[in-house]
């Protein structure tokens, strides 16, 4: 089968073999992988995606980097992509293997309390679509690279072309070091923190110096490029930290004691996906984070009337 630009069949032209060569460079990001992945030479892969760029007149990848990336055009191509070759193979075999895996990034503490939950349940309700979450360290962990279908974000995102839905707010907490004076203290306030070295993760982090008033903002800062560094520097002792509270309980670290930090705002959780026709089972994964979401907090109320911890309520 081929495929012109206007979408109807040609004598010459792009064939669904082209999408699958972009689709596994894409999501290797290498080409070499993607030809292994494929069974196919790493020159057969090159030549095919050549000649879908040719074709559609736009550079898909960008090849400047060891690591190839896709270009904003790519990163919008991939999904309708997707949802091409996805459709074309549900109609030569409905009832063949699982579709390709439905890819939710976050950048650290994933979906929070509900992380557990939302996997066991996706895995009841859609076992032919897998669900792959994955770590990684950007403002919107890899969803406006093409990394990722969807994503699970904390605070606000200004990148253009996104969809967000806020699905439930976080209390904010205080890490500090754990043999340090403030973790002699069961809960702590901005200004405790004022007179402290900030380590603050640039990178994928919510938390600025603007959290505290303009008469209050500490002065001095650490800066960081992912969770894991984030705790190194607050158990080495050489500052401490402000985050949401699953932190808590998705990144324990001996050396670091997490306090509620009274007097901030809380930290919105969203659900974050391109504004373009995306992975088929992209509706699924919204509808169901709003149920566990609701069901959760149900569970909890109830526990909490009975006296019992939330986990004897499921």
């Amino acid at each position: 089968m081929s495929i012109g630009p206007s979408g109807q069949s040609t004598g010459r032209g792009i064939e669904v073999r082209h999408l699958r060569a972009f689709l596994a460079v894409a999501d290797e990001g290498n080409v070499t992988r993607a030809a292994a992945r494929l069974r196919l030479t790493q020159p057969a892969v090159s030549r095919t995606l050549a000649a879908l760029e040719r074709h559609l007149g736009i550079r898909l990848v960008d090849r400047s980097t060891h690591h190839l990336a896709l270009t904003p055009e790519g990163v919008a191509f991939r999904d309708r992509a997707a949802v091409a070759v996805a459709a074309f193979d549900e109609a030569l075999d409905p009832g063949g293997p699982p579709r390709r895996p439905l890819r939710l990034g976050h950048a650290w503490s994933a979906f929070g309390p509900y992380t557990t939950p939302l996997l066991r349940r996706w895995q009841e309700l859609c076992p032919q679509t897998p669900l792959e979450l994955l770590r990684i360290d950007d403002r919107t962990a890899g969803l406006t690279r093409g990394e990722v279908d969807a994503a699970l974000l904390r605070g606000p995102v200004e990148a253009p072309g996104l969809v967000t839905e806020v699905l439930f707010e976080e209390d904010r907490v205080a890490a500090v070091a754990a043999d340090g004076p403030l973790a002699d203290r069961t809960s702590l306030r901005l200004t405790d923190l004022a007179a402290e070295t900030i380590v603050l993760n640039t990178v994928s982090g919510t938390t600025t110096v603007d959290l505290w008033p303009p008469s209050a903002r500490p002065t001095a800062t650490l800066t960081v490029a992912n969770t894991d560094d984030w705790l190194t520097a607050i158990a080495a002792g050489r500052g401490v930290g402000v985050s949401a509270a699953s932190t808590a309980d998705m990144h324990p670290h001996s050396g670091v004691a997490y306090r509620p930090l009274v007097d901030a705002p809380s930290v919105p959780v969203l659900l974050a996906r391109r504004d373009v026709p995306g992975h088929p089972a992209l509706p699924d994964l919204v509808a169901l984070a709003r149920e566990v979401v609701g069901r959760q907090k149900v569970l909890k109320r109830q526990s909490q009337a009975h006296g019992e911890h939330p986990d004897q309520a499921r």
